[in-house]
């Protein structure tokens, strides 16, 4: 029998699966704001950001539409933009550039650790210009990044801290909840993510009230009291319908970090010798957004393994200064040679609270078979410490 005839199929993520373990409750959730059509900043609202506040063990939680308004609002409400500089890594999902570039600020990009592929602490420093106001540590794939040496750098020349939070839901650094070591960080709330809606939304946290009341009033066009509108603002507002779907998966989800954790056990101890698996520093307590691997010819595998019907991911193939979107920030090929080099071998396997060991077990199976089948090439160190 052919492989395409006996294989199995192994999603990336499987929301399916995770709404079938909690449909009466969300159901009844979206029903009962359908019922009172409380669908603009209703309570279910303000009740998620008071409950996500304390689940991040911090006092302030303001909702928005999306992780990249999270950014970006947090960047505005500490009157960072035109002329400004904010410095962030070059590893990292577009949409933390973008943020910064909205609010018409420069982003200034360093280099990551080659074995976390977060921001590399000792490249922060040589980046900081007078021009710089602001530092945007981001917490990749659910690994917390190193925050004390970032946070001293910060201290020592006067710079605001936005954390990037958005893949580290409920993520601890040295015991303490990823989100509190800033001065404000942003959540996202896409579907995928540990924490997801049935839609877009993001998340505002932080221990100042000042810094909470202007990304609410940056957030819902200027106002506290509608059509009085103290300055101006934007519709940036988080959709009761999606905080009431959230009230429900905050419950569950230190529960599915759990299982993300076991299932990341698992890969580390099942996967062949041959591939780069996630390090882990002493000082973090990862969520697993993601499971990244590294492993030679990429892409062949990547498509080997869509033959044996799993799916898989790479995050990101294309480096942010190498994007055509990003030319404008005057960087060339070369510029950040670690994160060129993670991106041709990065490879996102399936991960989701769901999973079995027995799915687990046959995605690293087929890893197996394809580099001892198909790519003969030699492999990389266990780890990439």
């Amino acid at each position: 029998m052919s492989i395409q005839q006996n294989q199995r199929r192994i999603p990336f993520v499987d929301l399916a699966a995770q709404y079938d373990s909690i449909a009466t409750e969300v159901d009844e959730a979206i029903a009962r704001v359908l019922r009172g059509t409380d669908f603009i900043l209703g309570a279910d609202v303000a009740a998620f950001e008071r409950e996500f506040a304390d689940y991040c063990e911090i006092e302030h939680a303001v909702g928005v539409d999306s992780g990249t308004s999270a950014l970006e609002l947090a960047l505005r409400a500490f009157n960072i933009g035109p002329g400004d500089e904010v410095i962030t890594q070059a590893n990292t999902f577009v949409a933390t550039v973008f943020a910064i570039a909205y609010t018409g600020a420069t982003p200034v990009l360093v280099d990551v650790d080659p074995s976390t592929y977060n921001m590399d602490p000792e490249l922060l420093e040589k980046a900081i210009t007078p021009r710089t106001k602001a530092i945007m540590p981001v917490h990749l794939y659910g690994q917390p990044a190193d925050m004390d040496p970032i946070m001293e750098i910060a201290r020592r020349y006067g710079l605001i801290v936005i954390e990037d939070a958005c893949q580290a839901h409920g993520a601890r650094y040295k015991g303490r909840r990823v989100g509190t070591f800033g001065h404000a960080a942003a959540f996202s709330f896409y579907p995928a993510k540990n924490l997801g809606a049935y839609g877009d939304g993001g998340m505002v946290v932080t221990a100042d009230a000042q810094v909470a009341d202007a990304v609410r009033l940056l957030g819902n066009y200027g106002q506290r009291e509608k059509y009085h509108h103290l300055q101006s603002g934007f519709n940036r507002r988080l959709d009761t319908l999606q905080a009431a779907v959230m009230r429900i998966k905050l419950r569950h989800l230190d529960e599915w970090n759990a299982a993300r954790r076991r299932h990341a056990e698992r890969y580390s101890e099942v996967l062949p010798e041959s591939v780069v698996i996630p390090s882990v520093p002493s000082y973090a307590e990862p969520v697993w957004h993601l499971y990244v691997i590294r492993v030679p010819q990429r892409d062949a595998m990547r498509a080997a393994l869509a033959e044996r019907g799993i799916a898989t991911g790479i995050h990101y193939p294309i480096p942010i200064h190498l994007q055509p979107a990003c030319r404008n920030l005057g960087y060339e090929r070369g510029a950040f040679p670690v994160t060129e080099a993670v991106a041709e071998q990065i490879l996102s396997l399936p991960m989701y609270p769901e999973m079995s060991n027995d799915a687990i077990d046959y995605v690293a199976s087929a890893i197996r078979d394809v580099l001892e089948r198909e790519q003969p090439a030699p492999g990389l160190a266990r780890t990439a410490d």
